[in-house]
C-alpha cells in the first residue's frame, strides 16, 4: 500500500501555518528530517505518528492517506476480478493479480486468505511438497488471521490451511484433531436456526441450505466414482452417466424440480473427467451438451425461485448459465479447453448453444 505520509504532513502543516523549523522543534528532531518527508525520501519513525497525528489534530489513518472505504472498494474489485479469473481458467493472471494484492493491501485478511490458497495451489489435492515449499509463509498467515480477523469463516479456512500443513509434515493425527475445532457445518446452517419455522426468513434459509447440500452430496457422490482407481473411464461414464439420468428425471416432477441442481453438478464432473483424459470426443460432446441442457433446466426455474436465481447470481455473477459457460468453453485460454477446440465437431457443438 502506498503511502502519502509525506505529501499530507507538508499539507497539514501549511494548513497550520507552521514552517519545517517549527514543526522540526514540536518534535525535537532537525528540520532536514521533516524535509527528507516532506520531499518523499524518507518516513517518518513510527513513534512520529501519534505525535504529528496530535499536532496536525488528525488520526492517523487520515496522516497515512489510507482511505478505508476507497481501499475496500479496490479490494472488492480485486476479489472479483481473481474470482473471474479463476473460473475462466486464467491461472496465471490470477495468481499475479493476487499476489500483487497482498503486497498493496498486506493486512486485509481476505487477501491473505485468496493468497493463502492461490500459494498453496488450491483448496483440494494439494502437493505435499508444495505446500512444504510455502510452509512458513503459510503457517504467519494463519496465524495472523486466527489472532486477528473475527470472521468466522475467514478462521475457519486459516484452520484448515494448517490442518493441510500438519498433514502433509505426516502429522495427519493432529491434522485431524484441529479440524474437529471446527462447527459440522458453517454459517448458513446456523443462520437457518436463528429463526421460527413459521417465518420466511426460515423459509429462505432451509431451501437455500437444501440447494446447497444437494450440489454438494451430487458431487461428492459423483467424486466416489471419479477418483476411483480401479475404474476404467468407460466404467466411469457407465455408472455415473444413469446417477445424472435418475436425478434429471427426478427434477421432472414439479415438487422435486431442485434436483436439476444435482443433474447439471454429476454431468459436470463427468465432462470434467473425460476432458482432463482425453476421452473419446463424442463422449466429452454428448456429456456436455447434456450439461448445458441441465443448466437451461436450472435457469428455467430460477425463473420462479428467487433463491436459486439469487445462488446462480452469487456464484456465475450471470442469470444465463448456458451462455457463460459456452463463452467459458469458447474463450478459456486453459490448455485443455484450448485443445479441445481444435475439434471442428466439438466447435460446432458449442456454436450451436451460442445461438
Amino acid at each position: 500500500m502506498e503511502l502519502n505520509i509525506g505529501m499530507n504532513i507538508k499539507r497539514l502543516r501549511l494548513a497550520k501555518g507552521m514552517t519545517q523549523e517549527q514543526l522540526a522543534e514540536l518534535l525535537t528532531i532537525s528540520t532536514a528530517a521533516v524535509s527528507k518527508w516532506e520531499a518523499r525520501n524518507t518516513y517518518p519513525d513510527i513513534t512520529m505518528l501519534f505525535p504529528l497525528a496530535e499536532i496536525f489534530g488528525v488520526t492517523v489513518d487520515e496522516l497515512l492517506g489510507y482511505d478505508e472505504a476507497k481501499a475496500k472498494a479496490d479490494i472488492d474489485k480485486i476479489l472479483a476480478r481473481y474470482q473471474q479469473l479463476y473460473v475462466e481458467g486464467r491461472f496465471d493472471e490470477g495468481r499475479e493479480l493476487i499476489a500483487g494484492a497482498r503486497k498493496k493491501y498486506p493486512h486485509d485478511y481476505r487477501i491473505m486468505n485468496k493468497y493463502m490458497w492461490d500459494r498453496a495451489g488450491g483448496s483440494a489435492g494439494n502437493d505435499a511438497e508444495t505446500l512444504l515449499t510455502h510452509r512458513e509463509e503459510l503457517s504467519q498467515i494463519c496465524d495472523c488471521i486466527l489472532e486477528g480477523c473475527t470472521r468466522d469463516d475467514l478462521r475457519a479456512e486459516a484452520i484448515h490451511m494448517k490442518a493441510k500443513l500438519l498433514h502433509a509434515a505426516g502429522d495427519t493425527e493432529a491434522a485431524l484433531a484441529i479440524l474437529s475445532t471446527l462447527p459440522a457445518w458453517h454459517a448458513p446452517i446456523v443462520k437457518e436456526k436463528l429463526f421460527g419455522r413459521d417465518t420466511a426468513e426460515y423459509r429462505y434459509w432451509n431451501k437455500r441450505n437444501c440447494y446447497g447440500l444437494l450440489d454438494a452430496m451430487s458431487v461428492k457422490l459423483a467424486r466416489i466414482l471419479r477418483f476411483d482407481p480401479t475404474l476404467t473411464v468407460a466404467e466411469k461414464i457407465a455408472r455415473l452417466e444413469p446417477m445424472a439420468e435418475a436425478l434429471g428425471e427426478l427434477s421432472l416432477r414439479e415438487d422435486l424440480a431442485c434436483f436439476c441442481i444435482g443433474e447439471e453438478s454429476v454431468y459436470a464432473i463427468l465432462a470434467g473427467m473425460l476432458t482432463a483424459d482425453n476421452a473419446p470426443i463424442g463422449d466429452v460432446i454428448r456429456l456436455r451438451e447434456k450439461q448445458l441442457a441441465a443448466m437451461k433446466r436450472m435457469m428455467a426455474l430460477a425463473k420462479t425461485d428467487d433463491v436459486l436465481r439469487e445462488q446462480i447470481q452469487a456464484t456465475y455473477k450471470t442469470e444465463d448459465l448456458v451462455a457463460w459457460q459456452v463463452n467459458r468453453l469458447l474463450h478459456s485460454p486453459h490448455p485443455q479447453f484450448a485443445k479441445l477446440r481444435e475439434n471442428p465437431e466439438y466447435r460446432t457443438m458449442l456454436h450451436n448453444w451460442a445461438k
